[in-house]
């Protein structure tokens, strides 16, 4: 596979990871094994959501609307400097396969521009690869905090008398 097709790919997952990966509320059933009313168990429904949220610092009503910061990226998508550093590269060895042939210039020139393309191709597939990382890990941090939250609710309304699965 080629490096621009592989690095469309990469791309092409890592906006998959972005926009496909939000963590979703779990639903709570709660059932009164007390005989307490609906607006009873309104009430305390929102009493243990106000405690989970105190307990937890996780207010998913606020977090579904919190997006994680991405990192900004340039223009073209490439870390600034690394076409330049790629060419460096490709000169030095375009340079040193020219020797071989008697014409080091030329060989410098085609290795410059070899080495700019690939350094920008891979700059970019690095910066998919931790912007993809980095949704993951924000994912699951909300993932561990959203699930606080449920045990502490749960807590509270088994305390009040609710069944809570």
């Amino acid at each position: 596979m080629s490096d621009a097709k592989s690095g469309s790919i990469c791309v092409f997952v890592a906006a998959i990871l972005l926009l496909g990966c939000a963590p979703v509320m779990a639903q709570q059933f709660v059932y009164p094994q007390k005989g307490q009313s609906a607006e009873q168990q309104k009430t305390d429904e929102y009493e243990c959501h106000t405690w989970a949220v105190q307990q937890t610092s996780y207010d998913p009503t606020n977090a579904a609307q919190a997006a994680p910061a991405q990192p900004a990226q340039t223009s073209a998508g490439a870390q600034p400097g690394s076409g330049l550093r790629g060419a460096a590269r490709g000169a030095v060895v375009g340079g040193l396969i020219g020797a071989i042939s008697d014409d080091a210039g030329k060989g410098a020139g085609i290795g410059a521009v070899a080495g700019g393309v690939a350094g920008r191709s891979q700059s970019r597939r690095q910066q998919a690869q931790q912007q993809a990382q980095s949704q993951q890990q924000a994912s699951a941090k909300q993932q561990g905090q959203q699930d606080a939250y449920l045990r502490a609710k749960a807590t509270c309304l088994e305390a009040k008398g609710y069944s809570v699965k």
